[in-house]
């Protein structure tokens, strides 16, 4: 079964950027949806951005023009480039897998593998 690791988070003022990265080990991430989300204290889980097996990429309205998904097949790495950081963003960032077919999913229950998380702290 696949394996996620992230890697990334860090401390920005407002306006700032951010690379989170998510490496696959124990399978290819090509062979599955991608997604990642985020979680703030006393929310639940949101989804953030995904990227499916055919590249077709899905963002939640509040980070569409700000957060690009991307994927590298060589590195079998899946990447959220974050910029134009609010406060709001705020929040531990998952990386997941879906192994199943069909299209991209934004539900966090359709996903079966989940790295550790990140914490993303965006200060005013």
């Amino acid at each position: 079964q696949v394996q996620l690791a992230e890697s990334g988070g860090g401390s920005v003022q407002a306006g700032g950027s951010l690379r989170l990265s998510c490496a696959a080990s124990g399978g290819t991430f090509s062979g599955y949806n991608m997604g990642w989300f985020h979680q703030s204290p006393g929310k639940e889980r949101e989804f953030v951005a995904g990227i499916g097996r055919s590249g077709r990429t899905s963002y939640a309205d509040a980070v569409k023009g700000r957060f690009t998904i991307s994927g590298d097949n060589a590195k079998n790495t899946v990447y959220l480039q974050m910029n134009s950081l609010k406060p709001e963003d705020t929040a531990v960032y998952y990386c997941a897998a879906d192994r199943n077919l069909g299209g991209l999913k934004t539900a966090g229950y359709e996903y079966e593998y989940w790295g550790q998380g990140t914490q993303v702290t965006v200060s005013s």
